[in-house]
């Protein structure tokens, strides 16, 4: 199925061939390619705004998600029953804020794919359990 990529920020330039490119091994590797999932791009500002209305949280952050299905719980995939179902849902990356976590040597587009697989994963798992994981991650970019 489908991967958007849309770009709603111009602080970061992003190329999305590279990052098209990742995020297409990453759902291979995850077993979701046959889904459709929106993959959208925006700065510090946006992010910030969308942190604060949903997780009432008012600072920038890396990634939030936003899934399709709601009533999954943790390792289950979605059983689809018309064609409408095949959607995992919406990531915002904000690419600004990974972007200024980077480290000097470090790919960002890399970057910007383990950020969305490792906070995808393990959001959904907090959801579906209750628990409060972090990425083992935090803290290093």
């Amino acid at each position: 199925m489908s991967l958007v990529i849309k770009n709603l920020q111009r602080v970061v330039p992003i190329r999305r061939v590279p990052l098209r490119g990742r995020m297409n091994v990453v759902r291979s590797i995850l077993g979701v390619k046959d889904f459709d999932v929106g993959i959208i791009c925006v700065d510090n500002k946006r992010i910030q705004h969308i942190n604060r209305i949903y997780r009432k949280k008012n600072v920038p952050t890396d990634v939030l998600s936003f899934p399709f299905h709601e009533n999954l719980k943790a390792g289950e995939f979605p059983q689809p029953q018309s064609p409408d179902d095949y959607n995992l849902g919406d990531v915002f990356l904000g690419v600004e804020y990974i972007f200024q976590q980077c480290r000097e040597n470090e790919d960002f587009y890399d970057i910007l794919t383990m950020y969305n697989q490792e906070k995808l994963v393990l959001e959904e798992l907090n959801r579906c359990t209750g628990a409060s994981l972090q990425p083992l991650s935090r803290g290093l970019y």
